[in-house]
């Protein structure tokens, strides 16, 4: 198992408190080695949750933060916030990803771990509201919950048993499943578009202890049923890093 150092120094009651999915601080982590964060940038991170990542940003970078989500509340997050001691760095918004109070060009870069992919598959989405909030030359940051290859059914077999089970129960259960992809569709999404050039993208290694992390602890009983079906090691957490084109530095 990678040796997160950074994401390691925080209090793992702290996290597990205000965790919403696999381990988000050792995801940002690896994000973050294929970014250039610097103190001052304006930064977005679409789909904080809880906002765990947002105070990563803020301290360990020094950069300034708007932490979007649609999920949890504001004024719950300056609280949290306010506990951290970065409520000066980190400003909390309440929106929803088709209707973002931003700036075209205002930020610098943008990042979401395990929440992109919510809206993202959109073939729209990216071109027409997310690639305009950043500057030419910015940056994007993203980690996918998905496959390590597409399935001609959309899942590996075990997994397509594993969800019309919970279907029999509740049939709208695993809707937002027809989302995960692999590493290779993800970078086709975003090159085909022509506005960004790709700098990493790749399959995490130790997915299984990330994910376990979260899915075999008090929260998520169906995550741990969802990796107990996945007895191909088919399931994959993706990083993507890109550039935006059209920086001053581009030839």
């Amino acid at each position: 198992m990678k040796n997160y150092s950074k994401s390691n120094k925080y209090d793992p009651a702290w996290i597990k408190e205000n965790w919403m999915g696999p381990h988000p601080l050792w995801l940002l982590e690896e994000l973050c080695e294929h970014l250039d964060l610097r103190p001052g940038m304006k930064v977005l991170d679409m789909g904080c949750g809880k906002g765990l990542t947002s105070v990563f940003l803020a301290k360990e970078y020094g950069v300034t933060v708007f932490a979007n989500d649609l999920w949890i509340g504001a004024t719950d997050n300056l609280r949290r916030f306010e506990a951290a001691g970065v409520a000066d760095r980190v400003f909390p918004i309440h929106a929803e990803a088709h209707s973002l109070p931003y700036a075209d060009e205002f930020f610098d870069a943008a990042v979401s771990v395990d929440s992109y992919h919510y809206y993202g598959t959109d073939e729209t989405y990216f071109p027409c509201v997310y690639a305009k909030l950043v500057k030419p030359g910015g940056q994007f940051g993203m980690v996918f919950p998905g496959y390590t290859r597409e399935f001609e059914k959309g899942h590996p077999d075990g997994i397509l048993r594993f969800i019309a089970g919970k279907q029999e129960k509740e049939p709208a259960w695993g809707q937002d499943m027809f989302t995960f992809h692999s590493a290779a569709w993800w970078r086709r999404h975003f090159e085909k578009t022509g506005l960004v050039e790709i700098t990493a993208c790749y399959d995490i290694a130790d997915v299984r202890e990330i994910w376990e992390s979260w899915a075999f602890g008090e929260k998520s009983s169906d995550d741990a049923e969802f990796l107990a079906a996945d007895t191909e090691n088919n399931v994959a957490l993706i990083t993507l890093a890109a550039r935006k084109r059209g920086g001053p530095d581009e030839k």
